[in-house]
């Protein structure tokens, strides 16, 4: 595997990208490549660590850090995504998919999205904008049924979504709540939009994150292989 930052210019402001390549990347132009979502703590150790495992599953992986237009630093990430605009965010993703299908080791025609947390809605917004992405996992993705900055919400969005998704999601969740769950499983039943929802019972929100107390290594053993599936499935 090898990885590296890449720096682009999005709305003449710099925007750093982590980028991870398999070991079998050889400029063959046969690598499927995943855009990552990050959380509301940014493109941290536990982003880096799921492109880093992506690139082990054979996948290119980046992450773009979508905090890049904010020039004062903020302790509290709760405080920084509330700055985000889903406008700038759909922009800045898809500046970072263009720059990894533009690699010479990758398949332009086999992309998806995968987004955490906040990241988990952001990859129902930029699969709802990109209908050539061919899949979008989402993870426990919440603040689904408001605006960021003007437009629709994520949900209104989701009539545009041609993309299949699976969505993996902890029954101890407050955002998503089950309830949310069970509306936006709902919607894209009726818009007749391919999904498969799983749902793990004594999980609750980031229960992937192995740094933080909500993990819970069986779930998120079974998510990512599921996961992984999924993307292998839909990407081949």
């Amino acid at each position: 595997m090898s990885r590296r930052w890449d720096t682009l210019e999005v709305d003449g402001t710099p925007m750093r990208c982590y980028l991870t390549l398999p070991d079998d990347a050889r400029g063959l132009g046969t690598i499927a490549g995943v855009l990552v979502c990050m959380h509301a703590p940014g493109v941290d150790d536990f982003i880096l660590g799921i492109c880093d495992r992506l690139a082990n599953a054979g996948f290119a992986a980046i992450a773009p850090d979508l905090y890049h237009r904010q020039t004062e630093p903020q302790d509290n990430p709760l405080k920084r995504m509330a700055h985000l605009k889903d406008a700038e965010i759909v922009t800045d993703l898809g500046s970072a998919l263009t720059h990894l299908r533009g690699l010479g080791e990758m398949d332009a025609m086999r992309t998806a999205v995968v987004g955490f947390c906040m990241g988990g809605r952001l990859a129902y917004v930029h699969a709802s904008e990109d209908p050539s992405v061919s899949a979008a996992v989402v993870f426990y993705g919440g603040n689904m049924f408001d605006p960021w900055g003007e437009g629709p919400t994520p949900f209104e969005r989701l009539a545009t979504l041609h993309t299949p998704v699976l969505g993996l999601y902890g029954d101890d969740d407050e955002n998503p709540s089950p309830e949310d769950v069970a509306k936006v499983d709902a919607e894209l039943t009726r818009l007749d939009k391919w999904h498969e929802f799983h749902s793990y019972p004594d999980a609750g929100h980031a229960f992937m994150n192995d740094a933080r107390p909500s993990y819970r290594a069986e779930a998120a053993a079974d998510a990512w292989q599921r996961c992984i599936a999924f993307l292998a499935e839909r990407l081949r």
